[in-house]
């Protein structure tokens, strides 16, 4: 019988699979994520989102497969506005000495 091994993940999946800009992704990842939250929650089709986000529909799609490198962190904060939400970024002191500072999405 053999012994099946394992790796811990260091939770960010991009990272793992040492993509460039690991963190950059992750955070678009979370924003997208949120985007499209919001829009199955609202019940918005792709084509009434891309009207709100001033995008082609398209588009919509391709972000929401995760194709999203086209867009900036900043523009996916703008998205989240556009569908009425508050967007707030906090910037604080990092507290732990065991891992390195980061951004974060809640």
């Amino acid at each position: 019988m053999s012994k099946k091994s394992y790796e811990m993940g260091s939770g960010n999946v991009f990272k793992d699979l040492g993509i460039p800009n690991a963190e950059e992704h992750l955070v678009k990842a979370q924003l997208v994520f949120k985007i499209d939250t919001i829009m199955k929650d609202r019940g918005l089709k792709q084509a009434a989102s891309a009207d709100l986000l001033g995008i082609k529909q398209p588009d919509v799609s391709k972000m929401l497969r995760g194709d999203f490198k086209q867009f900036s962190v900043e523009r996916l904060l703008r998205f989240l506005v556009a569908l009425n939400q508050d967007v707030e970024i906090v910037v604080k002191p990092h507290r732990s000495r065991s891992d390195a500072a980061a951004l974060h999405v809640s």
